[in-house]
């Protein structure tokens, strides 16, 4: 099981990234873009994804991720029950959310090409 610890220490690594309490809620960003949200329970979380992928996301793995709220819908935003989500998988959808956010040079600095 995953937790905002967990997060918080990948997070760490990531240029550019910084913490934010916002609305009693967790999140990462780099300057103003959020790339990573938690609810304030902490048991979800939201994180930058393409819009035109994850319906298919959502539909290959249904148990785990949902779509935001409506009124978040029209951004690049998904979510997933963080209770279901293991290590691994955290860091590669942590990354690549990560990666829209930031230039693209530094993304291939620290991801390669």
């Amino acid at each position: 099981m995953v937790s905002v610890a967990d997060v918080r220490a990948l997070a760490r690594t990531l240029p550019r990234s910084s913490e934010h309490l916002i609305r009693d809620r967790v999140k990462f960003r780099v300057g103003s873009l959020v790339y990573v949200a938690f609810s304030r329970d902490e048991t979800t979380m939201g994180f930058g994804y393409p819009k035109e992928q994850r319906d298919g996301l959502i539909a290959d793995e249904p148990h785990l991720f949902f779509l935001p709220c409506v009124s978040d819908q029209r951004f690049n935003w998904v979510c997933c029950h963080v209770g279901r989500l293991d290590h691994g998988y955290m860091t590669e959808l942590v990354v690549e959310a990560w990666r829209m956010v930031v230039p693209k040079f530094l993304a291939r600095q620290r991801l390669g090409s």
